[in-house]
């Protein structure tokens, strides 16, 4: 059976030259300001990919090409040696790699840093990362989740479904949630993607700007399963927008891309020391843009 489509859920979208409300140059601070570059300290706080191909060792920030040996680009590193660091890099097909914590200065005219500590990245434990919450916003509705009308809770009705919310006016984002699957909850999600799939067993969530009892009404004209509809701030066509504005504006940025369960936009630079952000949030509304800086100030 076909899997359904699910339209807009997290959209997290990478570019590699991006940013409107970002810096004039990669990894600097708005006009006026002065950055890292002015001797103040910054770290990767954890395990980045430092890789020389040949033409000088890099600091890797942003994405990194799935092969062997990888490839990845960024900051060049100012008087790297990698004899210092014998063991604890990879070496194949004339391109040297590792993984460190670096502590030092960046200088982001020369798009350059300079580290002054290093360790190894081998033995650093992750902390945990939040997962993405998909639970349904909607409270239970009297007598629990039910299914109204098993003729309207196929797979061929659930991607119906989702092809019709995305055309709907103030279309925000959709999703599946799945926790009233018995698999889920069981901890064998790991089974049969049909199995976890089960229309008879997902809430559909849709999120619109306008009324969601209109969008509801249209959409249980297809869909005969469990349904939450809930109101957002902003259109996915909104955050689209706003990535397309940043991303045509100003180069610069690791990444970017539309969250529309948060109805934000998240945008990772090579480093910001609040004024970016404060600067996005003056222009799109508080917390809209959500920056994230590479490199990070010391303590």
């Amino acid at each position: 059976m076909p899997r359904p489509a699910v339209l807009g859920a997290v959209a997290v979208v990478a570019a590699l030259a991006l940013a409107g409300c970002a810096t004039p140059r990669a990894g600097s601070v708005p006009p006026g300001g002065s950055g890292p570059d002015s001797a103040a300290l910054v770290t990767t706080k954890h395990p980045v990919t430092v890789l020389d191909d040949g033409d000088g060792a890099e600091l890797c920030l942003g994405a990194m090409a799935a092969s062997y040996p990888p490839q990845c680009g960024g900051p060049s590193l100012v008087g790297w040696d990698w004899s210092r660091y014998v063991g604890e890099f990879e070496d194949a097909a004339g391109v040297r790699w590792g993984s460190f914590i670096l502590t030092g200065t960046y200088d982001a005219d020369a798009d350059a840093f300079t580290p002054i500590e290093v360790a190894s990245g081998a033995d650093y434990e992750w902390p945990q990362v939040d997962m993405t919450d998909f639970a349904s916003p909607c409270p239970d509705p009297d007598g629990g989740w039910r299914v109204l009308d098993e003729a309207k809770a196929t797979f061929e009705a659930m991607n119906a479904t989702f092809e019709l919310a995305a055309r709907l006016d103030g279309y925000a984002t959709a999703w599946m949630d799945q926790s009233p699957n018995p698999a889920a909850r069981s901890g064998d999600s790991a089974g049969s993607e049909t199995g976890m799939n089960d229309p008879l067993l997902t809430i559909v969530n849709v999120r619109v700007t306008g009324d969601p009892a209109v969008a509801e009404a249209e959409l249980r004209e297809v869909w005969g399963g469990m349904l939450c509809v809930t109101q957002a701030t902003r259109t996915a066509a909104e955050l689209q927008a706003i990535r397309t504005e940043m991303m045509a504006s100003t180069p610069g940025v690791l990444s970017a891309g539309e969250n529309g369960l948060a109805g934000t936009v998240d945008v990772t630079v090579v480093y910001d020391d609040g004024r970016l952000q404060a600067r996005c949030d003056a222009e799109y509304g508080p917390g809209v843009v959500r920056i994230t800086s590479a490199l990070v100030p010391v303590g």
